[in-house]
């Protein structure tokens, strides 16, 4: 009896912190047109010679929470992505599943949440990246993570710098 008290108490305890983390979490709008929105990321990228990371959930997604917080909390994982990248964050929910994009984009909401997409400056799809391989136990590696950035930044894809 003991026993069953001690892990309603820890399930208890987990819930109530999931829901602590999502409170202030407010990323993604599900009334926002996200076609405009994605356009003008990549108007953006074109002008800074960036890509588009698009980060597919939705504000009920703790683990969508947790790597936002993970990339601000690492001054190099935050760096980074703001070198090589414009942010958009498409929202994925009851409200609205923009179920259209998500055809364009290949179905990504296949691989769970978040999903990340890989645009080109000209909005091309480079690659999508299932969130569940940058995990490591409770939150993300910071080594899979700053791969990850790396290995899609637009310095990496440029052919010149493999000249040798």
């Amino acid at each position: 009896m003991k026993s069953f008290f001690i892990a309603a108490f820890l399930l208890t305890s987990v819930l109530s912190a999931s829901s602590q983390d999502l409170k202030k979490f407010k990323l993604y709008d599900p009334a926002a047109d996200a076609a405009a929105g994605i356009e003008a990321a990549i108007t953006q990228a074109r002008q800074s010679g960036k890509n588009v990371l698009i980060q597919v959930g939705g504000n009920w997604c703790i683990w969508c929470a947790r790597f936002v917080e993970f990339v601000k909390a690492d001054k190099k994982i935050d760096s980074l992505q703001d070198a090589s990248y414009v942010v958009y964050h498409l929202n994925y929910s009851p409200e609205n599943y923009n179920k259209d994009l998500l055809k364009k984009y290949q179905y990504p909401q296949r691989f769970g949440f978040p999903v990340f997409l890989v645009l080109d400056k000209n909005g091309a799809l480079l690659h999508t990246q299932n969130s569940a391989y940058l995990e490591e136990g409770k939150g993300y590696s910071r080594d899979k993570v700053i791969d990850f950035f790396r290995d899609w930044s637009p310095r990496a894809l440029d052919p010149a710098t493999y000249k040798e």
